[in-house]
């Protein structure tokens, strides 16, 4: 929110744009086995060799995905190198390599480009996967970013979201609901101080829910200790649109219904606080909700005493016959039709 106003500003034509490719991607270093090319070709090569290849694409928008107001560029060039990853995680597998590509419009000169190229390439030490390509080019108006990823798992090991069956329990990681109040908060502030630009916002009552907006990180640890544990889900999906619609792909792809118990429903401290004082209802945000990116899965019963006790994970409600649907039990043990009410891009 605040701007420095003497910042160098190198225009982008200065350097043309394989001249402004070299220049962002010079510290790109290539550490994954299975990158046999990455940038400088007409295409990337990789080498998997026996494993299975698992892609996912995002796009992000400027004014759609992500507000420059209070997004800072670097957190923006992290964030959405965690949003992909996060697919990859979700079918029980470690992402290796992705490609960045991002139109900009004039109005970016390349400091700007080196921020958001210098939050991706935090990104990718902290997940260890190689940035092996992509492409730059102008826009008539923002900011897009799109970003694959690739990764790699043994046919064996990978989770879809069709394997839940009647009876299996429902899992999921972390806490949820924090990253969409911490955007409430964000707009808030905004509103604030474009009435007083000189009014400074006090954010330290909300600095878990910002960062879980701002600096969301994937569950990369997940895989690792389910597999320690000797749990493979059987099915699995990530929530970046919202509890309640995660769910209901789960199961509609199953062909399962669900009881989702509000009660078990994982909250922070601070995200309680802060729906109180937003006046919003605390189960309401943290089942419609989105950006969260912690990971829902389903289990067999067998494995409840794999997992119970074991802080990262907390089971939520259970999987039952197609015939009955797909229900939040609330407090008052009364059942009601769970609905999507998240994240959908189509309805900006």
């Amino acid at each position: 929110m605040i701007e420095d106003k003497n910042q160098q500003r190198t225009s982008l034509s200065e350097l043309g744009e394989f001249g402004l490719i070299k220049h962002l991607t010079k510290n790109f270093e290539i550490n994954q086995p299975s990158t046999f090319k990455g940038i400088g070709d007409d295409a990337a090569v990789l080498d998997f060799k026996d494993k299975k290849a698992v892609i996912s694409t995002d796009l992000l928008i400027e004014g759609v995905h992500f507000d420059l107001a209070y997004m800072p560029l670097k957190h923006l060039g992290y964030k959405s190198v965690v949003v992909n990853l996060s697919d990859i995680y979700a079918m029980n597998a470690k992402p290796t390599q992705i490609t960045v590509s991002v139109a900009v419009s004039n109005r970016f000169p390349l400091e700007a480009l080196e921020e958001l190229f210098d939050g991706i390439a935090l990104a990718a030490k902290e997940y260890n996967v190689d940035v092996i390509g992509g492409d730059t080019t102008s826009s008539q108006k923002g900011l897009i970013i799109s970003i694959t990823a690739i990764g790699e798992a043994e046919g064996s090991e990978l989770v879809y979201r069709n394997g839940a069956k009647s009876n299996d329990l429902l899992v999921v990681t972390g806490d949820i609901g924090s990253a969409y109040m911490g955007l409430q908060v964000l707009e808030r502030e905004k509103q604030v101080f474009q009435v007083n630009p000189n009014n400074q916002p006090d954010l330290d009552a909300y600095t878990y829910i910002i960062e879980r907006q701002l600096k969301p990180e994937a569950r990369k640890d997940i895989r690792t200790l389910l597999h320690a544990l000797e749990v493979k889900p059987t099915s699995m999906i990530d929530i970046s649109d919202g509890l309640s619609s995660e769910i209901i792909h789960i199961c509609k792809q199953s062909e399962v219904g669900c009881n989702l118990y509000e009660d078990k429903l994982p909250l922070d401290p601070q995200l309680i606080n802060v729906c109180e004082e937003f006046n919003i209802d605390s189960t309401t945000v943290a089942i419609n909700g989105g950006e969260d990116y912690e990971l829902l899965f389903t289990i067999s019963m067998d494995d409840y005493d794999k997992i119970k006790g074991n802080p990262n994970f907390t089971v939520i409600g259970h999987m039952t016959p197609e015939s009955e649907g797909i229900h939040l039990v609330t407090r008052a043990n009364t059942k009601i039709p769970l609905k999507a009410r998240g994240w959908n891009a189509l309805n900006g």
